[in-house]
């Protein structure tokens, strides 16, 4: 039997299934990453004594520049999820960018967004 050039549309709809499922979450997450960093929901220095603010200020700025590295980590993920339902619809989703060949199913249920299979990855190294 011939080799699977690509994945079934059940298959394909399996997987944007995953994908949904963490774009939400990974949506979610963002959003409470970004109220972290405006403080929009949350007490700050403002309701304490000034003999701690200079302490919690500082906290605080480490606290916000963490929070942004996450942000920016978790928005490359969203942008990366989108990008997975975009191949789906192409029906390309699940075709390592290397060698051509499918990407396993486990791979892809462990990392939806995968654009490599695991041969492709470890030739990278």
């Amino acid at each position: 039997m011939a080799e699977k050039k690509r994945y079934t549309d059940e298959e394909l709809a399996e997987f944007k299934e995953i994908i949904l499922t963490k774009l939400n979450k990974a949506k979610q997450d963002y959003d409470i990453l970004k109220n972290t960093i405006t403080h929009s929901e949350s007490n700050d220095t403002e309701d304490t004594s000034p003999t701690f603010k200079v302490l919690e200020e500082g906290a605080a700025t480490l606290s916000k520049e963490e929070a942004g590295r996450l942000a920016q980590r978790q928005q490359k993920f969203i942008q990366h999820l989108q990008a997975a339902l975009i191949r789906i619809e192409n029906k390309t989703y699940g075709i390592c960018r290397e060698t051509g060949k499918l990407i396993s199913k486990e791979r892809l249920r462990a990392v939806p967004h995968a654009t490599l299979s695991i041969e492709a990855k470890q030739n990278q190294r």
